[in-house]
């Protein structure tokens, strides 16, 4: 297969009927790797939302636990890409989702935007690190996979276009953005984990290059100091490279789901779908009780 055959593939379906293929395609054939990094970065947004980075360090999971909550986020989500919404397990993890979510006080437009950084933060990511940029077609079913995940959320108010998705994710961050210590303590668990990832001596390389990869909003938000030319000029340099020699390579002949991933560490005998993430115990560590959400036998 040539290089940008995929593409072809991909431009002769339907997004609005075929989304999810369209999307399976896209995130683990032509960008798995960058997509990971995105979808990272994503979740990492969302801390300097006061409200959302509050609750997270109140829940300890991403300061006590990192690599846990790191790895049963991604196995739920990806459980979804890779089996779909309809079948059993794509259900039981959409289920497990809402469950972990309805177990605090979360307002709707919260869950919206979290939601907002999954569609816009990837494309945005591609535009700059990717070995090519997404196709309109993959854009259309991207809005179109994260409606439908949104909608088996209970979210109201989801966004139609990926413009829509834009505009919310924008508005709410300038809205929004703004410092607190439990979330600074949750960016700074989360830097942590990634070094933790690689050979001890290489861990402040690797928060360095994660704090140049930031916007300035971020580090603004979490008082970071802003990383030098030098080391954003590198880290970035080193990003786009690799963008450059991936598109050189031929074309991956297998998907490459997130189970697959190195960073995922505390599953390696296998796991159960409808156990991953948290079982919230009443009165400990944030609000046990769903304020105005539907309930687990109206939406999965």
């Amino acid at each position: 297969m040539k290089r940008f055959e995929r593409l072809k593939e991909i431009q002769r379906l339907d997004p609005e009927r075929d989304f999810l293929e369209i999307y399976r395609l896209t995130v683990t054939y032509e960008f798995p790797w960058d997509v990971t990094r995105a979808l990272e970065l994503a979740l990492y947004r969302t801390y300097a939302v006061p409200s959302i980075g509050r609750l997270l360090a109140e829940t300890a999971e991403l300061t006590e636990r990192p690599q846990k909550r790191y790895d049963d986020t991604a196995l739920l989500l990806d459980t979804v890409v890779e089996h779909g919404f309809d079948s059993e397990a794509g259900r039981t993890a959409v289920r497990r989702i809402n469950r972990m979510h309805r177990s605090y006080d979360i307002s709707n437009d919260d869950m919206r935007y979290v939601l907002c950084t999954f569609v816009v933060t990837p494309k945005r990511w591609l535009d700059t690190y990717g070995w090519r940029r997404l196709s309109d077609h993959e854009l259309r079913a991207l809005a179109a996979y994260y409606r439908t995940l949104g909608d088996r959320m209970g979210i109201q108010d989801v966004p139609r276009t990926y413009e829509d998705f834009e505009q919310v994710l924008d508005s709410y961050e300038d809205e929004h953005f703004g410092w607190d210590p439990g979330a600074r303590a949750v960016s700074d668990a989360t830097l942590g984990l990634m070094g933790s990832w690689y050979p001890r001596p290489l861990a402040p390389v690797v928060r360095r290059a994660g704090l140049a990869l930031l916007d300035d909003s971020l580090l603004t938000t979490f008082r970071y100091r802003r990383p030098g030319p030098v080391a954003r000029g590198l880290t970035r340099g080193a990003l786009r490279l690799r963008a450059r020699a991936v598109r050189l390579l031929p074309p991956r002949s297998t998907p490459r789901y997130a189970r697959q991933n190195p960073e995922i560490k505390g599953y390696r005998d296998g796991y159960d779908v409808a156990r991953l993430g948290t079982f919230p115990t009443p009165g400990v560590r944030g609000c046990p009780v769903a304020h105005g959400r539907p309930s687990d036998a109206t939406t999965e």
